[in-house]
């Protein structure tokens, strides 16, 4: 999405999604008739107005106006938000005061674009604009990877477990997840429980020790202090656009180097001369947990091994990954029933050893 469309949208009753007759009527599909947002950091004015031959909203002085088909009201702008400071946070909290009393059911859009081979998304008015339940790539904005997006991979998770197919070698069941808690931000209850579980909750005939997880999904009330609206609020005087930073920090409990700081998926300090070499490569990324894995192995004698990598000679990480086949089971199950479109690798990045 541009910049200045990925606010939070003006709210839409359901009322409203659910009346084709309305939706027709007020002609909210001509391109005139689109969002039109202006800049929330700017303190001369607070905005935000969706054209349906009327204004939907203005927000100034302390006050919100509604106009919803002919119907005017107006309330208070939420406690802590005025028209002097009002952040993302805040505008959302303000369109949560839906036209008309209904509940809210368009508050936020991604920009993450649909796989190839899945329906696609309406792109109509308020809400009808998603498809939900659809497989989506990183990143929401830019040139699509072939990288699924965050949601999509802890729904696999929550069947197949966060331990991948090496590790199911030495594990008798997964590993799942307890719960998600999604730091304070706009949220919906029901579009995670959509996204992290519903999705799956079909798919039958796992092999034994595979299964959908009732996952505890919870929200906490403290906000991420570098979090897009708690940077904005910082800068409320100062001008330039936000972008975000390149860099990542993954950490785990590992004495030798609990730590891998990247930079746009290179450690950091990684030269244009030093890529593709072994100083170039994320201690995350596959090769080099494959390593992990074979030293692993390496320190576990032979005859000790698991039964699934005695059984044939195995060489490359492709072959130590389908050898796990109770995992591999798994996958295939939950491809065929919930995940057909899942965008996988060509064989070739994986016959490395």
């Amino acid at each position: 999405m541009l910049e200045v469309e990925d606010q939070p949208c003006c709210p839409v009753s359901r009322d409203w999604a659910s009346n084709p007759s309305v939706e027709a009527s007020s002609n909210l599909e001509a391109p005139e008739n689109k969002k039109k947002c202006e800049d929330l950091d700017s303190p001369v004015t607070k905005k935000m107005r969706l054209d349906l031959g009327a204004p939907a909203r203005e927000v100034a002085n302390g006050t919100a106006h509604h106009q919803s088909f002919g119907n005017q009201e107006s309330g208070l702008i939420p406690p802590g938000v005025s028209s002097s400071n009002l952040t993302v946070e805040g505008l959302a909290s303000v369109t949560r005061i839906a036209l008309g009393g209904a509940k809210v059911v368009d508050v936020h859009r991604t920009g993450a674009k649909c796989v190839p081979g899945e329906a696609g998304d309406l792109g109509k008015p308020g809400a009808a604009y998603h498809r939900v339940g659809l497989l989506r790539v990183k990143p929401g904005r830019g040139d699509r990877t072939r990288s699924m997006s965050c949601s999509d991979k802890v729904a696999r998770w929550n069947v197949l477990g966060c331990q991948g197919a090496l590790l199911m070698h030495f594990l008798e069941e997964p590993i799942y997840l307890t719960a998600v808690v999604i730091g304070k931000c706009p949220y919906s209850q029901e579009a995670m429980q959509r996204a992290l579980i519903e999705r799956c909750q079909n798919v039958s005939a796992l092999p034994k020790g595979f299964g959908i997880q009732e996952l505890k999904l919870q929200q906490s009330d403290l906000l991420f202090e570098h979090s897009r609206c708690a940077v904005q609020a910082k800068r409320a005087d100062s001008s330039g656009r936000l972008v975000p930073c390149g860099a990542a920090i993954s950490w785990s409990a590992v004495p030798e180097q609990p730590l891998d700081v990247t930079a746009n998926g290179f450690p950091q300090g990684t030269t244009k001369k030093g890529i593709g070499s072994l100083q170039a490569r994320s201690r995350i990324s596959k090769v080099e947990l494959f390593r992990s894995f074979q030293k692993l192995l390496s320190s576990i004698a032979e005859d000790k091994w698991p039964d699934s990598l005695r059984v044939q000679k195995l060489n490359t990480y492709q072959e130590y990954k389908e050898a796990a086949s109770a995992y591999q089971e798994a996958w295939s199950t939950l491809r065929k029933q919930a995940f057909a479109s899942w965008i996988r690798n060509p064989p070739d990045y994986h016959q490395f050893k």
